[in-house]
């Protein structure tokens, strides 16, 4: 978010020259050069355009085209497509939220905590871990726990506890994927099924007329683009949220080797096992 926050305001510095000199050239010429634009454009009848398309093909909206050709390609075929977009659309967003709210400022964390462990030992830095959301403070809270028992226990604990945070982040990943696999897969029976009418058709007819075939073989078509449409959009969805676990593990890793070095060298835990 701060880096797109950075982009927009770096954009915005590079359009501002350009707004104000187009507002320094002479608005007196505008009138003239309208009127002479006016005057050499041909007539275009009110209730079309230069290329033939009505005034209504023009209003129509991006939502009302969608609808006509959900319809046209046989809800039968288009829902469950769209209900893998729904579900796999949910499921995307719940994973994105909870990924974002997990994300810390792991190197202020870390200042925190060493301060915490300086002042107050173990009970005080586990306090900071508990006010602290995310998974890299539950790790270390689980370290923290474990820290009278060495620090060889302390490691197995966070390696271990790693593994069931990571757990927790790449929950529900499944059903995204299987979503992704299963749109395209929808559409092409779509369009198996549309091509078989088409065939039936054709048969019942005993003529290969376009007429004929031409509805079994839109709604084939219709199906497949919808499954494709669908699979690319949580495709995107999927590859971001892989990309934010796979930083958020990296982080877990960084961080438990600081705090590992942290809690050997604050005394908290002595190195080796301690019933030995």
């Amino acid at each position: 978010m701060k880096k797109l926050t950075a982009f927009l305001l770096l954009f915005s510095l590079f359009l501002s020259p350009a707004v104000m000199l187009a507002g320094d050239v002479d608005s007196s010429a505008a009138p003239a050069a309208i009127e002479m634009a006016a005057e050499a454009a041909p007539e275009v009848p009110a209730d079309s355009a230069a290329d033939g398309t009505t005034v209504t093909e023009i209003e129509k909206g991006f939502r009302e085209i969608l609808k006509d050709k959900f319809i046209e390609g046989d809800y039968i075929w288009m829902s469950p497509i769209l209900i893998c977009l729904i579900i796999g659309l949910a499921v995307a967003i719940e994973r994105i939220i909870y990924l974002n709210m997990a994300t810390i400022n792991t190197k202020k964390f870390l200042n925190e905590l060493e301060s915490a462990l300086k002042s107050g030992g173990a009970q005080a830095a586990l306090t900071v871990c508990q006010n602290t959301p995310g998974p890299v403070a539950g790790i270390f809270a689980e370290g923290l726990n474990r820290a009278d028992e060495g620090i060889d226990v302390v490691e197995k604990a966070v390696v271990s506890y790693g593994g069931v945070e990571m757990g927790k982040m790449e929950k529900a990943l499944p059903w995204l994927s299987l979503f992704i696999a299963l749109a395209p897969m929808l559409g092409f029976l779509g369009t198996v099924i549309g091509m078989i009418f088409a065939f039936d058709k054709i048969e019942a007819a005993g003529d290969i007329s376009p007429t004929v075939v031409a509805g079994g073989i839109k709604v084939a078509l219709l199906t497949t683009v919808g499954g494709l449409i669908v699979a690319m959009i949580l495709q995107i969805f999927y590859n971001y949220i892989m990309s934010k676990i796979e930083g958020l593990v990296n982080e877990m890793e960084e961080a438990s080797v600081n705090f590992v070095d942290m809690l050997v060298k604050s005394g908290v835990a002595k190195s080796g096992n301690s019933n030995s």
